[in-house]
């Protein structure tokens, strides 16, 4: 709901801001209130965000609105709005600020979903979990910001009572697979956007929507799981976590050591010395 401030510059008392992602499609912020508010203003972006904690109250669209905890807010391109605590105990919230057009060519519809209540449910469509909300928080990932892109253009279009059938398209099977192939077989790779663009012949946004299609899950998460198999047939010969997580791709051991954590339910440490112990 805030305007988002220059990366690095001190935040006045009450505001919390930490810049989480910032690609050309969309920025990713963690913000927190305390006795403070944003007044009214506009945004040339969607501001979609999830409250994490506290009461998040603002205006929109000529009335006032309260989210909870565990709620999201979508606030359409150029529509007046402001944002405060609802009560004395301040607000946190993640919030994605995505460029309208590649919501467009993501969703797949002519003109920009417009959703008339700006607080979404997670009961009542198909929001992001909180796990996925924390995984969405690695900067300079072009992969993750089409993940992020398409499951919120997916929402947008849901909400908006949208054509469904822009998410059953055919899908280009072959391309899918390359890609896939790719990832699996070089996950220590640097693999970029533009990169599985070449490959595929397709839009990064085309290719998030057709792969999860395809295989049920996105081309970000997909390299993830790779890279993780990797980093087990490491660790089970014994290599150090620094070495395995550079090995394996991982930009140094606390990201191996996060990622490992979420696929595999334990840390690699643990996993690889219960590994050797059982041999």
């Amino acid at each position: 709901m805030s305007e988002g401030p220059s990366s690095g510059a001190p935040a006045p008392a009450g505001f919390g801001f930490r810049q989480r992602s910032a690609g050309d499609a969309v920025e990713t912020w963690d913000v927190t209130l305390d006795g403070v508010g944003f007044a009214r203003h506009r945004h040339e972006t969607y501001g979609i965000g999830v409250t994490l904690s506290g009461v998040q109250r603002f205006y929109y669209r000529g009335e006032h609105h309260a989210g909870l905890a565990g709620q999201w807010h979508i606030l359409h391109p150029g529509e007046l709005h402001d944002g405060m605590p609802g009560d004395a105990h301040g607000i946190a919230y993640r919030i994605f600020y995505v460029d309208p057009a590649a919501i467009r060519e993501a969703g797949g519809v002519r003109g920009l979903p417009f959703v008339t209540d700006p607080i979404a449910r997670p009961d009542r469509l198909p929001l992001p979990g909180a796990d996925t909300v924390a995984r969405w928080s690695a900067a300079g990932d072009d992969l993750q910001e089409a993940e992020i892109v398409a499951a919120l253009a997916r929402v947008l279009v849901t909400a908006a009572g949208g054509p469904s059938p822009s998410w059953s398209k055919r899908v280009d099977l072959p391309a899918v697979m390359r890609v896939a192939r790719a990832l699996r077989d070089e996950p220590e790779s640097g693999w970029n956007a533009a990169q599985l663009e070449g490959l595929s012949g397709l839009s990064r946004w085309e290719l998030a929507r057709q792969f999860s299609t395809a295989l049920g899950t996105s081309p970000s998460r997909y390299r993830s799981a790779s890279r993780v198999r990797a980093a087990r047939r490491m660790l089970a010969d014994g290599w150090a976590l620094a070495d395995t997580a550079a090995a394996a791709g991982f930009s140094d051991q606390a990201h191996l050591t996060r990622v490992f954590r979420e696929t595999q339910g334990v840390s690699p440490g643990r996993w690889r010395d219960a590994v050797l112990a059982g041999r």
